[in-house]
């Protein structure tokens, strides 16, 4: 039975596990557009942020005092209430779907056991699908509420992109899900713990589905990277074709919020990336006790850092395609190749039942 003081244990706990998270999650946001400026521009020689702090350090930070003294400007037209809502539904869905990622294995302190994730839902997987699902109606309501042209083109080429890559995506992971047998991110995680074993022997790799399911992955990647609007998928900003797209009306804060929740879904993208298909935190650990406990962090930090400068090399090297192009992908390459992965994994499970 749970006690008036536990509960109050429990509370502070997830107080600060939540402070933490956001902390750590608005600091990498920031600190990730400082990585971008300056990979693109050492892939195109140029310096990129250098002057403010060492290296441009203090670059994001210099940011965010521009944006929160720049004026806030809205359209004359504009739905003033839905205007407003847009950036701050978008905000909230992308922040609230790192809730449910785990990050490590935990500890217990003082009786209490600590886990390496805000909540642990059985059915984690579903909820992200779920709560990044309406991230659209944010990028559609901004296009519609400015009562612009280019807003609302853009607004209609995400709703388009959503609805073509949002199918590839969920089946690109149905066989993961087939064998590992969960729905709870944490519970995929521990079923690729160990190493591989072929014929009782051990192959010393990694227990990772990358290594069963690399067309399952290559779906999921290019469907997500089309799912958060980046290069060479990002139609719905198309700065050559719509000036800025959805958020070409939007100015100050709310044009930052946009983009601070563009960088949080390309993170969450990257945290399911390596949950899914490459261990999550598992790694060699070694050292004493309290590098044991922090090590499998680093290690999940690790792999979502290098999905995240995949993500800024793509943007330097590849260029946008046509919007009939992305379509035809979406629905004439990713989805078969999504349905034969299903159907080729179920009848090697069946077979080596």
């Amino acid at each position: 039975m749970v006690t008036f003081s536990d509960m109050t244990v429990l509370v502070i706990i997830a107080g600060v596990k939540v402070a933490l998270v956001l902390l750590v999650l608005l600091t990498g946001v920031a600190y990730t557009t400082w990585l971008e400026r300056k990979v693109v521009a050492h892939i195109q020689s140029r310096w990129g942020p250098y002057l403010v702090g060492p290296h441009g350090l203090l670059q994001p930070l210099a940011d965010g005092i521009k944006f929160i003294l720049k004026e806030d400007i809205m359209p004359l037209e504009a739905d003033k209430i839905i205007y407003w809502l847009a950036p701050f539904l978008g905000f909230v869905l992308a922040f609230l779907s790192i809730a449910v990622i785990p990050f490590g294995e935990g500890f217990t302190l003082y009786g209490h056991p600590i886990l390496f994730q805000i909540t642990d839902l059985n059915v984690g997987l579903l909820f992200i699908f779920a709560v990044t699902s309406l991230g659209v109606y944010s990028i559609a309501l901004a296009g519609w509420s400015s009562n612009s042209k280019y807003p609302l083109f853009g607004g209609l080429r995400s709703s388009a992109q959503m609805i073509s890559y949002e199918l590839s995506l969920g089946l690109a992971v149905i066989g993961t899900l087939m064998m590992s047998g969960t729905l709870s991110l944490r519970g995929i995680v521990n079923a690729q713990a160990g190493f591989w074993h072929i014929a009782g022997f051990n192959t010393w790799m990694p227990h990772w589905y990358i290594f069963v399911q690399p067309i399952g992955f290559f779906v999921y990647f290019t469907a997500a990277i089309a799912e958060t609007n980046r290069v060479p998928f990002d139609l719905p900003e198309g700065e050559t074709e719509l000036v800025g797209g959805f958020h070409t009306e939007y100015s100050s804060m709310k044009f930052a919020m946009f983009f601070m929740s563009e960088y949080t879904n390309m993170i969450t993208v990257s945290c399911l990336a390596t949950i899914l298909f490459f261990g999550g935190w598992h790694g060699p650990v070694f050292g004493p006790t309290i590098v044991r406990i922090f090590l499998p962090v680093f290690w999940f930090c690790l792999k979502v850092f290098c999905f995240m400068f995949f993500y800024i090399w793509m943007r330097g090297t590849l260029p946008r395609f046509r919007y009939d192009q992305l379509m035809s992908l979406g629905w004439k390459f990713l989805l078969p190749v999504a349905l034969a992965n299903i159907l080729v994994t179920s009848f090697l499970i069946a077979w080596h039942g």
